[in-house]
């Protein structure tokens, strides 16, 4: 098994193990119960991980990236030719709203 994805919360490992479920890509959560070894342990070794089979592995690597890529949206251009962020509600440049 190799280890595909973590996150220091398990909302968010939790939801990644359903989509891959959802592809029928078996998985496996691990340290889902280490967050009360943090000071005794790095922080970042007490995150939760979500573990799958080297085969599975490229297929669930690709519904991560989409998953990713569907959490931080679009960049936008406004009229006035800036690109902005999509965290950004209106223009950095000229302070136009950002389109519907």
């Amino acid at each position: 098994m190799q280890k595909i994805y973590t996150d220091q919360t398990l909302l968010a490992i939790t939801h990644v193990k359903n989509l891959l479920e959802s592809a029928h890509i078996q998985s496996e959560l691990r340290n889902e119960f280490a967050g009360g070894g943090v000071g005794e342990l790095s922080f970042l070794d007490s995150w939760p991980e979500l573990w799958v089979n080297y085969e599975d592995v490229a297929q669930a690597k690709e519904i991560i990236n989409d998953y990713k890529a569907s959490m931080h949206g679009q960049d936008w251009a406004c009229r006035c030719g800036e690109s902005n962020g999509s965290a950004f509600a209106s223009c950095w440049a000229c302070g136009l709203d950002k389109p519907l």
